[in-house]
């Protein structure tokens, strides 16, 4: 059994989809994160074991060369598909109740921006991790974020934004969003952001990428 959950890590860290995906060139034809996660399934091997065990491992593996750039966006989005084939056949036993999902985590591109591959693989990434995660999209105005956060007691907030422009709009939201909800954890992120400027505008954390934003997760996993 533990050969199947490697075999899916593998295949999660490479990118390899699932049966019918071309990429890596060196597995083709080989059964892929898809195939592999219902067969775990079938041999009995729990949800939450194949998330622990399989998922979260071999997305820290990519999330871990990306911060050491020894792969690039294009990987890393082949990894977080990989993951996301995966992750269909263990959804339903989250939304049944039967395995637990470590918390929710809401996360949207700041009003006035329409930048999503960052937004996209920090959500991938988290996902992976055994979260919740409800996008809000991009172009996410300070009301929705709020109203997101009022339906979903306790979920972490995730902001990215790409230009300088809409960085001034970020500093509007997490105020609203603290004012309103002053426990709230708020993680900030994007090319122009710094953590000088996470700290001018109240947020809790900021992260240049997506594993530091996973890590920090981890202390608030439920």
């Amino acid at each position: 059994m533990n050969d199947i959950l490697t075999k899916l890590a593998e295949c999660i860290e490479l990118g390899k989809i699932n049966k019918a995906c071309p990429y890596p060139p060196n597995m083709k034809d080989q059964d892929g994160a898809d195939e592999l996660a219902k067969k775990a399934l079938e041999l009995g091997i729990k949800p939450g074991e194949i998330v622990d065990n399989a998922m979260i491992p071999a997305m820290a593996v990519v999330g871990n060369k990306f911060s050491r750039n020894e792969i690039y966006v294009p990987q890393m989005l082949m990894s977080a598909k990989a993951m996301h084939g995966a992750m269909v056949h263990i959804k339903p036993y989250f939304q049944s109740g039967e395995t637990k999902r470590k918390g929710t985590f809401i996360i949207g591109t700041v009003s006035g921006d329409l930048h999503d591959i960052g937004k996209n693989l920090v959500s991938m990434m988290i996902e992976g991790g055994g979260w919740e995660v409800l996008d809000l999209g991009v172009d996410v105005s300070e009301e929705k974020f709020v109203e997101a956060v009022g339906k979903n007691p306790g979920a972490v907030v995730g902001m990215s934004a790409l230009l300088t422009t809409t960085m001034e709009n970020m500093e509007k939201i997490v105020r609203a969003i603290k004012e309103k909800y002053p426990n709230s954890k708020i993680l900030v992120g994007g090319a122009p952001l710094t953590q000088e400027y996470c700290d001018k505008i109240g947020a809790d954390f900021y992260s240049p990428d997506p594993q530091g934003a996973v890590n920090y997760l981890k202390q608030f996993a439920s």
